[in-house]
């Protein structure tokens, strides 16, 4: 992975919305109907720099820097999913946004996971990207690994695309460890979203790399939560989740590739852009 694929020459040309007490950061490009795109732990809108031109082709889209990454400077409170999805449920009323459709990736498919759970009136179509579902899904070495995130380990993050991005962009360069630390404590935390899941109201697409954090066993059963790889399709599509959903296990990616990938910008815009029938 290259600096390359976590940035883009973009200037910081968006604006700031004062909601739920924190000063959210975004940015907006293309037009048409409203698509929310979050970014990953770590990372920033800008990560999504290589697949931005296709779906802003097609899409108004709203890239957001959720709180303590990227542009939006941290609060005194912890790293909470449910309360990142409630700044974004916040963001879609200051906005008046008319059920916009939320992309997310990993940190930030999780946030918007959540938020269409929440807030099922106010989102159109979810797109959750190497996002799982319960704590214990992804590979043992990787939760052994989370479980060592801290500010101890900013020294060493010099050289990594996340440290550079957060050191460009960040209003206090100096909080880079205080997010670790925030991260450390968010990923420590046990959590299992299956009946959430399950409850679902907007229609959802799955996607995740065929290499991810997670088996592709996982993405699979969140599938079949949603009530989907349980019986043939059927010639005219009978036989589909009646929800609407849909899964999509990208070929030669990682969690770390996936959302700069063509095949990510493909697959997203062909589910949102899909008629509900």
């Amino acid at each position: 992975m290259t600096a390359t694929d976590w940035t883009t020459q973009a200037q910081g040309v968006g604006q700031y919305a004062q909601v739920n007490g924190i000063n959210l950061y975004y940015e907006t490009q293309g037009s048409g109907q409203p698509l929310i795109l979050l970014h990953g732990g770590l990372g920033s809108g800008e990560m999504f720099g290589p697949v931005l031109p296709a779906l802003a082709a097609r899409r108004q889209v709203i890239a957001v820097d959720l709180q303590g990454h990227g542009r939006t400077a941290d609060i005194d409170r912890p790293l909470d999913v449910w309360a990142m999805a409630d700044d974004i449920a916040a963001l879609i009323d200051h906005l008046g946004l008319d059920k916009p459709d939320l992309v997310g990736y990993s940190l930030g498919g999780g946030v918007a996971l959540r938020a269409a759970v929440r807030y099922p009136a106010k989102v159109g179509r979810l797109v959750a990207a190497s996002a799982h579902i319960r704590s214990d899904a992804i590979y043992p070495e990787m939760r052994a690994q989370q479980g060592q995130v801290s500010g101890a380990a900013a020294e060493f993050m010099k050289d990594t695309p996340m440290y550079q991005l957060y050191q460009r962009v960040a209003p206090r360069p100096e909080d880079f460890p205080r997010l670790l630390d925030k991260i450390g404590e968010l990923m420590a935390n046990g959590f299992d979203l299956t009946e959430e899941v399950r409850s679902l109201r907007v229609p959802t697409l799955i996607v995740a790399g065929d290499a991810d954090m997670a088996p592709p066993s996982h993405y699979v059963e969140v599938f079949n939560l949603l009530d989907g790889g349980l019986r043939d399709g059927g010639w005219m599509g009978e036989g589909r989740p009646k929800g609407g959903h849909a899964l999509a296990i990208l070929p030669g990616l990682t969690h770390y590739n996936i959302f700069s990938s063509p095949l990510f910008a493909a697959a997203t815009l062909a589910f949102v852009d899909e008629q509900q029938g």
